[in-house]
């Protein structure tokens, strides 16, 4: 009893000796409920952040879809369309610097709502100019207009037809500039766009590092690879939307369509280009407003409250011990500088070094002037795909942009994912990864030179690529454009309102065609006794025409097909090359030194490739027209009609060399790595471990999956056709 009685009291002893610690539970409880909130806040973040990465790359993508619309819209030609579509580029550049400078000391969240609010108003602008410069017209003879007058294309005799059927008088010409003041309204195109840079500009650098600040370590890159993947949705929807309002005419709803005598596969046609700004701006602006209810701060995940770099960073920064103890040294000097113009002072004084030290890698230096020259490849083919497609196979611009966004951009989004999937499946080193981007560019631009021989012949145009006899046209065009079976007639050289004769020739306009009369009105106009159509099989016979070009030849369709396949697996091999060449980028420069770096190849990229590559390419493709339009007030308009073969050797030439300059850069980096790895790092590669970018450690180098989740973005990546 007695020792029954001593347990009974040393247990409760115990008992009392260990008190319930309330405060315990109350702190679990909290840091349980804080863990939820910052949980749910950052994932309505991230749902925001992937809707406003998805508005940016869809109002990005119609522009390009928009870019033959544009042209005809405004008679500009295609060097001025290229500095539209560069503006972006310059209004992103205009404010990069502050935004990532001051933006992470202010709230991130409004900052990039105020963005999106900018961005909108840009989309915003550029449909503007339909709504003050009047409704479109395009080249069309009187007879082909609903009319009870019959007018006879051959002028022969001025009497008989009004005189604005005529050339041009002087007053008229004078009175017509009055109303076509609008077509300098290009320029508000120009500056909405140049708003729309603007506004993207936090989107991404804020956007990131406050996901990578409030997320779990383990969940950002996840959280990124999301946002990204988003990303690549929007170019599909911009492209598909594009295709739906080319269908739809430019002035739909402000004009009788019945009255209209063109169809939208008539190369005057002007679709609706406008109404898809309005859908792209109003979504941006439902994209922005979370941001302005979203909190400065989040509450910071309890395993990255007592360390300010994720564990990654850890590991580069214990590797170097100077760089360590430089680093420490810095942070101490600016914790003791009491006032801001010391810390300004001393990141001042870093800057020089660092960029020293950074362009003193050859490494980097070669891959940067790599990506560079394949940037100005790519970025210019993808601007002009729409039309080489359109001017190259006939194809129509609704045609050529669901092409585009239902095949190509599914294929690029693919080829990204791919890149990521052998670096991680096969472990790649950062010498495999540098072969990896190697041989896709290798092998995509090979592909891309078999498209040499998938192109259409031009079209017989009297005049232009045939003779009005049916030879092969060699003498000035315009000049030939006038023949002993249209001599009788008043023709303007200037007109364009294409005919098809009965003997598949096209003629720029029923009056070069020598025809004498019409019967019917609009669309279906047919035009009789015309000289020049029956000259090429029996000069003595007249023959009748209809409104239109002639189609291409029987042979074009099978080549557009032939052209999608290879286009297809061509944006698919490129762009497997896109991840490797990343983690090349981020695994051959200092750890700290990592966001200077890709900064520098983003301003690069901008400056010397989104800027200059749509105007050079669009210069280059104007040297290819055959015929020029005229505005009512004199001068060079839009290009009606191009050259097919002059045009696929410019396209094509310039950029297959551009990517074959990229591809010597590629070479001479794969060259230096090798020289710089040692004998023991190929030993570790072939057994699977990651090899080195210098004489680094392998644990350095390593490349998880979730990093390669983080790294799959590089500019442009969602127009990268």
């Amino acid at each position: 009893m007695e020792i029954s009685s001593k347990e009974n009291t040393n247990f409760f002893s115990n008992n009392t000796i260990l008190p319930v610690d309330r405060s315990s539970f109350k702190s679990e409880s909290s840091a349980s409920k804080e863990k939820h909130s910052c949980c749910g806040g950052i994932k309505i973040f991230l749902g925001a952040l992937s809707f406003v990465y998805f508005a940016k790359a869809l109002s990005g993508s119609y522009l390009k879809s928009t870019i033959t619309q544009i042209e005809r819209r405004f008679d500009i030609p295609s060097s001025l369309v290229g500095v539209i579509d560069g503006s972006f580029e310059i209004g992103n550049l205009l404010i990069i610097i502050l935004v990532s400078y001051f933006g992470a000391k202010l709230h991130r969240p409004r900052i990039i709502g105020a963005g999106c609010l900018i961005m909108s108003a840009g989309t915003f602008l550029i449909a503007m100019p339909q709504f003050f410069m009047g409704r479109y017209r395009y080249e069309r003879f009187p007879s082909t207009v609903n009319s009870t007058v019959s007018i006879s294309p051959c002028l022969q005799d001025k009497s008989q037809t009004p005189l604005s059927a005529l050339e041009k008088s002087h007053t008229k010409i004078n009175a017509g500039c009055e109303k076509e003041a609008g077509s300098s309204m290009w320029i508000y195109v120009l500056l909405g766009n140049l708003l729309r840079g603007i506004g993207e500009t936090p989107i991404q650098p804020l956007g990131i590092t406050y996901i990578d600040d409030y997320a779990i370590e383990e969940n950002a890159a996840l959280y990124i690879g999301c946002v990204q993947t988003v990303a690549i949705i929007g170019p599909i929807f911009g492209f598909l939307l594009g295709s739906l309002c080319a269908k739809l005419y430019v002035d739909i709803g402000f004009v009788d369509l019945d009255n209209i005598t063109i169809t939208h596969k008539d190369v005057q046609w002007v679709g609706a280009w406008w109404l898809g700004y309005l859908i792209a701006g109003a979504i941006s602006v439902l994209a922005g407003i979370p941001f302005w209810f979203l909190p400065k701060h989040l509450p910071k995940p309890e395993n990255r409250k007592d360390s300010s770099t994720s564990s990654e960073q850890s590991k580069f920064i214990t590797e170097d011990n100077k760089e360590q103890h430089k680093s420490y040294q810095q942070v101490k000097i600016a914790e003791m500088a009491k006032g801001r113009s010391l810390v300004f002072l001393s990141s001042l004084l870093n800057f020089l070094p660092s960029l020293k030290n950074l362009f003193g890698n050859p490494v980097y230096i070669l891959y940067l002037c790599a990506s560079i020259i394949q940037f100005n490849s790519l970025i210019g083919m993808v601007t002009y795909k729409p039309k080489y497609i359109e001017q190259q196979y006939g194809q129509t611009s609704s045609k050529t942009n669901f092409v585009i966004g239902l095949i190509n951009i599914p294929a690029v989004a693919l080829g990204i994912f791919s890149g990521g999937l052998i670096m991680k499946k096969f472990r790649i080193n950062v010498l495999g990864a540098a072969k990896l981007s190697l041989g896709s560019s290798f092998f995509g631009y090979l592909l891309l030179l078999s498209l040499f021989a998938m192109g259409c012949e031009n079209s017989d145009v009297a005049g232009l690529t045939v003779s009005y006899y049916g030879t092969k046209q060699t003498t000035d065009y315009e000049q030939a454009l006038f023949s002993e079976c249209n001599s009788g007639c008043l023709c303007s050289k200037n007109d364009w309102d294409p005919i098809c004769g009965e003997n598949g020739v096209t003629y720029i306009s029923a009056c070069l065609a020598g025809c004498q009369a019409s019967n019917g009105s609009g669309k279906n106009t047919v035009f009789f006794n015309c000289s020049c159509v029956g000259t090429l099989e029996s000069p003595s016979r007249s023959s009748s025409a209809v409104v239109g070009p002639c189609q291409k030849g029987n042979e074009c369709p099978k080549m557009f097909l032939y052209f999608l396949v290879v286009s297809v697996i061509t944006s698919y091999t490129l762009s497997v090359g896109g991840t490797p060449g990343y983690i090349l980028l981020l695994r051959c420069i200092k750890p700290h030194l990592k966001s200077f770096a890709l900064g520098i190849y983003t301003l690069a990229i901008r400056v010397l490739a989104g800027i200059p590559a749509p105007v050079y390419f669009g210069v280059a493709i104007d040297t290819t027209c055959l015929k020029w339009g005229s505005k009512r007030c004199g001068g060079r308009g839009a290009c009606r009609l191009y050259d097919s073969s002059a045009l696929r050797y410019v396209y094509l030439g310039l950029t297959l060399v551009l990517g074959t300059v990229s591809i010597f850069f590629s070479v001479a980096v794969l060259w230096v790595l090798r020289k710089r790895s040692s004998p023991q790092d190929e030993t570790l590669s072939a057994n699977g471990e990651r090899g080195t970018c210098g004489t680094k450690s392998r644990k350095d180098n390593f490349v998880n999956s979730d990093h390669l989740i983080q790294t799959t973005y590089w500019p442009e990546k969602e127009t990268r056709l």
